[in-house]
């Protein structure tokens, strides 16, 4: 699914060029899924600077980054579908070459923490939300829909799958493959740096946030935290990540919190939940709303690992056999929880 949103962009390139033929439902069909109409079919302008219409730049950019399928059951009956199969999926695509301007702006959004504001995950919330209410879905499991993204579609399936369960109480089946984690494990991996001194570090690193999580002047925040952690706790998205995967290889958070919980667990309990990043905006006055936290802190997930040769950060990879592609999984859960 996630492949046919790349392919749908790859259709209106060569539409525009007068090639007709659509190739993007063939990813799609074969697993008795569809696109309704247009309605579904993702699509949103760009706002980067050169093409917001204030600055008169260049042109609008346009570009699909996702699509809404629903299943087409046998004898169109969705009274009974088969057992534990979503009634749509929504997909996204990450970023394409040659680097469309939108697909860098919103990486951009994302790389700096900002991506709440960014059109294109804005679009996506809204119309995921609206897809919901259509279906006259409520709170408890998250069956009828399903969200997958790659990449920057990752990012875009986060932030919708922690919107939809914090504003409406719908916990979604989420689908993350190389979704991007900005941290500093990946530097310490190309440091060599060994494992004694990386869980040396992990370790001052917990032990720092706990301690500034105390701090009279960051209860507030660590109160928020809180009380965010408690409405994600039943979500538990699916990451599929690379383990020489530079862009996310910051999901080892998951591991070090693991660890953490070895030994104390008041340290691991409070530095689980808190970023320094946000506390030091906090402090500075620019996090006292409703403004988004990093998005890797969740309180459970599903870390699924690979580490097959070839491209890691490619989606292909996770088309391979099982047996190729000789997955390790671990069910990570919030200390609290």
């Amino acid at each position: 699914m996630v492949r046919g949103t790349y392919v749908m962009e790859t259709d209106r390139t060569k539409r525009r060029l007068g090639t007709s033929r659509a190739l993007a439902p063939a990813w799609w069909e074969s697993f008795n899924f569809r696109l309704r109409d247009a309605r579904d079919v993702l699509d949103c302008e760009c706002d980067c600077v050169f093409c917001n219409n204030r600055f008169k730049f260049g042109a609008q950019r346009w570009s699909i980054y996702g699509a809404i399928l629903e299943r087409v059951p046998a004898g169109g009956d969705h009274r009974h579908p088969p057992a534990g199969a979503p009634r749509y999926i929504v997909a996204f695509r990450g970023t394409m070459p040659p680097w469309h301007r939108g697909d860098m702006n919103a990486n951009i959004e994302m790389l700096v923490n900002r991506q709440h504001d960014c059109r294109r995950f804005c679009h996506a919330r809204s119309k995921v939300g609206e897809l919901l209410n259509s279906i006259a879905y409520g709170g408890g499991g998250g069956g009828a829909v399903w969200l997958a993204g790659h990449s920057l579609g990752a990012s875009i399936a986060l932030d919708v799958g922690r919107d939809m369960a914090t504003t409406k109480g719908c916990y979604l089946q989420t689908f993350l493959f190389n979704p991007p984690q900005v941290s500093v494990a990946p530097l310490l991996n190309v440091l060599r740096v060994p494992d004694v001194a990386r869980r040396f570090l992990y370790r001052i690193s917990y032990t720092v946030k706990a301690k500034m999580g105390a701090m009279a002047v960051l209860r507030p925040f660590e109160k928020k935290m809180e009380e965010l952690f408690e409405r994600l706790a039943p979500w538990v998205p699916e990451l599929f990540v690379h383990e020489r995967d530079f862009v996310c290889r910051g999901f080892v958070y998951f591991e070090q919190r693991q660890n953490m919980q070895g030994g104390s667990s008041q340290v691991a309990l409070v530095g689980t939940k808190l970023s320094i990043r946000d506390m030091l905006l906090f402090l500075h006055g620019e996090n006292k709303e409703e403004k988004p936290v990093q998005p890797h802190l969740l309180p459970s997930a599903r870390l699924w690992k690979t580490s097959i040769q070839g491209h890691r950060h490619d989606l292909q990879q996770w088309m391979e056999p099982d047996r190729v592609l000789n997955l390790n999984s671990r069910l990570y859960r919030y200390p609290g929880a």
